[in-house]
């Protein structure tokens, strides 16, 4: 497990686009939300590829799927998160559309690679 260079998986690329496409949408937030959505949604989005790079790092397979299965969770949070702050006006609807396409994106890569490693167990 620990031999595989996740910086070059196709799932953290297309991870790292979204963590980056969530920093600038929350850059507009207002500020009064610095310590709420917007930090718990930077939070969770960094999660994402966070999870990826660790469970790559470790020895077992067992090991790596739960690290795996903690970014997907992550994954579905910062999701939702982004859904309150269109319910609230923080961004629009085609905001919302634009990043909730990258978002599909990583889930697939996400339940691809996970399923792989299942497949090794």
């Amino acid at each position: 497990m620990g031999l595989l260079n996740y910086n070059e998986l196709d799932v953290w690329k297309e991870c790292r686009k979204l963590v980056t496409k969530v920093y600038r949408i929350t850059k507009n937030f207002p500020k009064d939300e610095i310590y709420g959505l917007t930090n718990q949604i930077r939070r969770s989005s960094i999660s994402i590829i966070s999870n990826v790079a660790e469970g790559t790092g470790r020895n077992t397979t067992k090991d790596a799927l739960q690290f795996f299965y903690i970014s997907r969770g992550s994954l579905f949070e910062a999701e939702a998160q982004l859904i309150i702050a269109k319910d609230l006006d923080y961004i629009t609807e085609k905001q919302l559309k634009e990043i909730l396409l990258q978002f599909t994106t990583c889930k697939k890569l996400l339940n691809g690679f996970i399923n792989y490693h299942k497949a090794k167990l």
